[in-house]
Formats: structure tokens, C-alpha cells, sequence
């Protein structure tokens, strides 16, 4: 399903647009998604602390998977609070991606292969998780991150663009 397409709402003075003109199109964003090796994940400690933390991972079907032990500070900080913040590394070709982090699992002939696919990008890093890593009970420590909104731009600010998803 295709997100809604409009501007982000930035104070004024920063030059963003009237118009939806050349706002970016998800076609041209989520492969920057897909492509990446290297992600942030930002949470909310139960006393309202941010805590960021660097995370591998893949975006896959509009999602995005990584996994890690359930006893890591992001994890317990998600599981009390879902809602995080997911980026890219650039400064400048931005995609921020706002939704919920939340425990799941995958059959190895179905999501699991799939993921397993797309996590090769990281055996050159000797990470090569098998389409049973994430099958068991726990979910071998997956999680997803259902995005609800995204803003990106490379050129800003003719170009910064909201992609809003339904609920």
C-alpha cells in the first residue's frame, strides 16, 4: 500500500514549498531503506530518557526486522514503550522513519527465508542468520518496526517530503 504523499510541517523561515511540487516519490526513498547497512534506533527509557542505539537490520515488505537478546536497554525500553525513531546515517539524503518496535517471529518456508535473503548483506561482516533463526517461541529476539510516518529529503528543503501510512 502506497503512503499518503504531502510536506512536513517545519516553522516558517525554513523555505519548505507551498506546493506538493517536487516532493520525493517512496519509489525513489525506501530502496535508500532496503540498500542501507547501518540503521539508528532511538527509544524512550521508562524515565523518559532517549536512548539511541546503532542496529543492523533489513527493510523488508514495508517493514523494517533486526534482532537482538531481549535483555538489551532498547528492547526493554520497547517493550514498555514501543514508539521509535528508525534513521539512515546522512545528514544530508535523510530518511526518518517514525512507528512502533514490537516482538514477532518467522517461519523458516515463509518470512524466515525471506529474511535470511535479505540479511546476506552482512556476511562479508560474518552475520549470516539461517531461515530458522527466528522460528522459535521467543522469535529468536526479532522485532519489527511498523512505520507510520516518514520524512526524507536530500535536497532541502525543495524536496523534504511526509509519507504518512495507514494505522
Amino acid at each position: 500500500m502506497e503512503p499518503l504523499v504531502d510536506r512536513p510541517t517545519f516553522p516558517q523561515g525554513y523555505g519548505l514549498p507551498d506546493t506538493i511540487d517536487g516532493v520525493l516519490a517512496w519509489s525513489d526513498v525506501e530502496p535508500k531503506l532496503i540498500a542501507a547497512h547501518h540503521y539508528w534506533i532511538a527509544s524512550v527509557r521508562p524515565d523518559g530518557r532517549p536512548h539511541s542505539v546503532p542496529r543492523w537490520g533489513v527493510w523488508l515488505a514495508g517493514r523494517f526486522f533486526y534482532d537482538g537478546a531481549p535483555t538489551t536497554r532498547h528492547t526493554r525500553n520497547v517493550e514498555a514503550n514501543p514508539a521509535v525513531t528508525l534513521t539512515l546515517e546522512s545528514g544530508t539524503d535523510v530518511v526518518i522513519v517514525e512507528g512502533e518496535s514490537h516482538a514477532t517471529r518467522a517461519d523458516p518456508d515463509g518470512l524466515g527465508a525471506q529474511l535470511a535473503a535479505a540479511f546476506t548483506k552482512y556476511a562479508d561482516a560474518g552475520y549470516q542468520p539461517g531461515p530458522d533463526s527466528w522460528a522459535g517461541t521467543d522469535g529468536g529476539g526479532l522485532r519489527v518496526i511498523t512505520p507510520t510516518l516518514v520524512l526524507a529529503w536530500a535536497h532541502f528543503p525543495t524536496d523534504c517530503t511526509r509519507f504518512r501510512f495507514a494505522g
